[in-house]
């Protein structure tokens, strides 16, 4: 059974990837991640505030503000809660490098344009095989359009494009007026491949202690969403596609691969239950596979997209309107 994909121009064993995530942090880890058959890793991602000095001397001007207000201080984190500095990450890409063959993805995130995009040539020099650029953005601005907001970001793109020769891929979020159209744009300016879709923090209030919790794990139910752009972007890009959150099964997996995926990122499922469980679910897919008579990945690739799915309707309008017609109270 040939399991191989193409990712980023990478080939790969299989389309099972470590999205970014602690998981990659520490040597050890990243080893047993290999171990656990991983096609390639993503690491965690370095944040634009830790390579913007400006921004760096905000944190002691808000600490003065924040004291004010108790509750408030742990909206904000401070220097030393990065896991590790601009040197610190570089180093450790070399590291990773030198002891697993693994293909690396560095990860970059950030939100406005500026000499922090820069520092993906120094994530090249140090090894890395490609990069993810993680545009983490919430449009609060109520006198900035969608438009400006779509801009930004392609040209940051074009910016890192420029910058270095290793593959760049976009994690986008869902939220954007029109995803196929903003898509398009990044495909045109030569983004190589597109993560659907960045998982935005959804915090939760706990209303007598008055703290923001942490950020829940993704389950299966949130891949509905991402197989649906999915399965429209597939015939329309030339970029790689990913998807990200949601994919804890090898169903999960042959879902996404159906809907046009070349990769499959696992985060929370790795997180709860091990690396092991990244190759009981290699194992699962290949024999899924193997009973449903495909002999590729490649074969399967894209079978449900929306130029190829025997019901294109399931994607669009008219579905919409039959399942609520259709609902029986």
């Amino acid at each position: 059974m040939d399991l191989s994909t193409t990712y980023l121009g990478l080939k790969l064993p299989h389309p099972l990837v470590v999205g970014a995530s602690p998981l990659g942090a520490n040597l050890d880890g990243v080893r047993r991640l290999e171990d656990a058959g991983a096609a390639a890793i993503v690491l965690h991602s370095l944040f634009e505030e830790q390579l913007v000095s400006e921004q760096l001397a905000t944190f002691k001007a808000v600490e003065a503000e924040t004291d004010q207000f108790a509750e408030a201080r742990s909206f904000l984190p401070s220097p030393e809660e990065y896991r590790l500095g601009p040197d610190e990450y570089l180093e450790h890409i070399r590291k990773i490098k030198a002891a697993v063959r693994t293909p690396l993805i560095a990860s970059l995130n950030g939100v406005t344009p500026g000499g922090w995009l820069s520092f993906a040539k120094s994530m090249q020099q140090a090894g890395a095989d490609a990069l993810e650029l993680n545009v983490y953005l919430m449009a609060t601005d109520a006198s900035e359009s969608g438009v400006a907001v779509e801009d930004r970001t392609v040209q940051m793109a074009k910016a890192v494009k420029a910058a270095v020769k290793i593959p760049v891929a976009i994690k986008l979020s869902p939220y954007y007026t029109s995803v196929a159209h903003f898509a398009g744009q990044l495909d045109k300016v030569g983004i190589d491949g597109l993560v659907v879709f960045n998982r935005l923090y959804q915090p939760d209030i706990d209303v007598e202690e008055l703290e923001v919790h942490r950020v829940n794990l993704s389950s299966s139910s949130e891949l509905l969403l991402r197989l649906r752009w999915l399965a429209i972007l597939s015939p329309k890009v030339k970029a790689s596609l990913a998807v990200t959150g949601g994919v804890h099964t090898s169903i999960d997996a042959v879902k996404a691969i159906m809907a046009g995926a070349h990769a499959v990122q696992m985060v929370s499922a790795l997180l709860e239950r091990g690396p092991r469980h990244l190759a009981a679910v290699k194992r699962e897919l290949e024999h899924w596979l193997e009973e449903h008579e495909y002999e590729s990945v490649n074969q399967m690739r894209g079978c449900m997209n929306l130029q190829r799915c025997p019901d294109p309707a399931a994607y669009e309008r008219a579905n919409y309107v039959r399942v609520l017609q259709s609902w029986k109270v």
